[in-house]
């Protein structure tokens, strides 16, 4: 069962137009949160970022009182152990181009399966970069070429993240996950104003585990004397593999921060 637009429909019957926006120009911003034995994690934050992604988009910002129902009902209606819990609001309908037409937007909110993921992976870095200046640097839009392009490159190398630089050569973030390096000791992120997303386990990690923000080359990853990914399905996960560059995975500093966040999420699903 999906929400579709204030209601619950069957997957065989949730239909949108063809000339929605966000099929037609991808004009649009999503969610992606996890929900264990149908409960949502930190589903304040997401909610609460998909009204700035909405309103950096030039959107009406969502009825956030419509998709908390939204993701009760798919969750009611859908009952798994681990879910991924989609939330996506779009445009509407509108002419072919990219003027926006006057009808109200689409809101969709779906689940699917989501599998536990292991404890480290491979990664590969791209040949493309992150452009930090782009009108929706930071904005969590439905416009996700670039990173399917550059995922399937990772994929045909092995890993299951593309990790990207920004325009200026600096460590920016993967297709769906941020990155945090270890150096000399120290837990470090790219800022926001590398281009990367905001992301909600990003923030949490660096609250729980005191990580901290800092501009840094992309040669980093090769240097780092550990690395790992977060995001909401990832958790905290270590990378034992860049391009053809081993690394210790977890190392001692990941593995804390794995063991913090599990704690820390586990007694608070709406930090």
């Amino acid at each position: 069962m999906i929400w579709l637009n204030g209601s619950l429909v069957a997957e065989d019957r949730a239909e949108i137009s063809v000339l929605d926006h966000g099929l037609t120009v991808g004009d649009g911003v999503f969610e992606t949160v996890k929900a264990t034995a149908g409960r949502p994690f930190a589903l304040t934050r997401h909610l609460d970022r998909l009204v700035r992604s909405a309103t950096g988009l030039g959107l009406p910002a969502p009825d956030l009182d419509e998709v908390r129902a939204g993701c009760a009902a798919v969750l009611a209606a859908n009952p798994m152990p681990r879910g991924r819990l989609r939330i996506t609001y779009t445009g509407g309908l509108a002419p072919l181009g990219s003027e926006r037409g006057d009808t109200p937007p689409t809101l969709v909110v779906a689940l699917g399966t989501a599998a536990e993921r292991p404890d480290s992976t491979a990664v590969a870095t791209v040949p493309w970069a992150r452009n930090e200046h782009s009108a929706v640097a930071g904005l969590k839009t439905t416009s996700y070429a670039e990173n399917v392009v550059a995922l399937a490159y990772a994929h045909r190398r092995g890993g299951s993240e593309a990790l990207l630089a920004n325009t200026a050569g600096r460590l920016c973030e993967g297709t769906g996950s941020n990155v945090f390096v270890v150096v000399d000791g120290q837990l470090l992120t790219p800022p926001l104003s590398s281009g990367c997303l905001a992301g909600i386990t990003r923030a949490l990690v660096a609250e729980w585990c005191g990580a901290t923000e800092a501009d840094l080359p992309y040669t980093v990853l090769k240097e780092a004397d550990e690395v790992f990914l977060t995001s909401s399905l990832r958790d905290v996960q270590a990378v034992h593999r860049i391009d053809d560059h081993e690394l210790p995975a977890p190392g001692p500093v990941t593995a804390r921060a794995m063991a913090q966040f599990a704690a820390r999420a586990a007694d608070d699903l709406d930090p």
